[in-house]
């Protein structure tokens, strides 16, 4: 087999992806945005597509859109003919659960122009991940012993990034699902009462959930230093949990790698020192 590209790999999921595709023996480059390369590292600027030249070198790309940009899909589609051109054989796009519900959406273009692109590939659409309690939202947990979100009582069936590359590995390594999309969930839907409990039972702390408007997030996402298009952009996908869409259960996770999705309790016990303060 050829050359496997990692696209964000220094990323949450990328970061997973490369580790298991090495752990199945696969040759694989990784891709970053910094120019003081390692030896497995290739420099590829998704925003200027700068370094696409590696597309030549490689059989298979694993692919997401960079952090903090809602124009997806002028990133990604000319990566994608880059790509084509280059000879590559096959793609796996991760997007994100709900991506499929608006043709006009920059990642439901992708998606489209991967489907009509004649290249071999898969969609994964995870669902909100796990780790978002250990970073984005880690802050309130740990100086305000709150998680603060304008989301009510609605239910998210969160997910591992862990599953979510491992479920990225399998498809990039087997022909079995091809011209596939699936969405990767956990396997329970959560409210962010019950996950504050858990929070508080794997720290020994009492950590509480705390709904807030939706300008009060947004006012707090700007502070943070983010853009307010991909600010406005987070408050957007938010409504969509609170209204219930994120609740979906799948079991795309262990149709795929034949193991059962992490629970949020394992997740919480493997990343507890991120809340023992």
């Amino acid at each position: 087999m050829g050359k496997i590209l990692v696209i964000g790999a220094s990323g949450t999921v990328g970061s997973e992806v490369a580790k298991i595709l090495k752990l199945k023996k696969q040759e694989v480059l990784r891709a970053t945005g910094q120019t003081n390369l390692k030896p497995d590292q290739v420099h590829l600027n998704l925003v200027t597509g700068k370094g696409s030249e590696v597309f030549s070198k490689v059989e298979k790309i694993f692919m997401l859109s960079p952090p903090g940009h809602t124009n997806q899909d002028e990133l990604l589609i000319p990566l994608i003919d880059k790509a084509k051109n280059a000879g590559v054989k096959k793609i796996v796009l991760m997007t994100a659960m709900g991506a499929d519900a608006n043709d006009q959406a920059p990642l439901r273009k992708v998606e489209l122009h991967l489907i009509s692109s004649g290249l071999n590939y898969n969609i994964i659409r995870p669902n909100w991940f796990m780790q978002n309690f250990n970073s984005y939202w880690i802050h309130d947990i740990n100086h305000s012993d709150a998680i603060r979100l304008p989301v009510e009582k609605a239910k998210g069936s969160f997910i591992d990034a862990r599953d979510i590359a491992a479920v990225a590995a399998e498809l990039i390594v087997t022909e079995k699902f091809n011209k596939q999309a699936f969405n990767l969930t956990g396997s329970e839907a959560l409210d962010h009462d019950q996950v504050a409990g858990i929070l508080s039972d794997v720290s020994n702390r009492d950590i509480k959930f705390e709904n807030i408007p939706s300008g009060q997030m947004l006012e707090g996402l700007l502070k943070a230093g983010l853009p307010r298009p991909y600010s406005e952009f987070m408050l957007m996908i938010l409504e969509f949990f609170r209204l219930g869409y994120s609740a979906q259960v799948t079991d795309s996770v262990e149709m795929i790698t034949g193991k059962k999705p992490i629970t949020f309790k394992h997740y919480a016990d493997d990343y507890k020192a991120a809340w023992r303060v």
